[in-house]
């Protein structure tokens, strides 16, 4: 099963990159496919929204913040969205 989880990439300040990875695998364990970034101490986040739509249709699961910044960014809506095209 894969997880869209956060990985952790600042040593000092905290910053980081938001992957598919497999469930198995440690937080800091190799990556599928890195879908983004976020800061969280300036508050920046990048998303590769193709990547994630093509992992969340797939079954891919996101962790709790994660989810809680994709749906900040409005993933979610385009997610839906597409479904709805796909099925008219």
């Amino acid at each position: 099963m894969v997880k869209l989880r956060l990985k952790r990439c600042g040593r000092k300040q905290a910053i980081y990159r938001i992957v598919a990875i497999d469930v198995r695998s440690r937080r800091e364990g190799r990556d599928l496919r890195k879908v983004g970034f976020y800061d969280p101490i300036n508050n920046r986040i990048y998303l590769n929204v193709p990547a994630i739509l093509y992992f969340l249709e797939k079954g891919a699961q996101p962790t709790g913040t994660v989810h809680d910044i994709l749906k900040k960014a409005g993933v979610f809506t385009e997610l839906s969205l597409n479904q709805q095209t796909k099925f008219n």
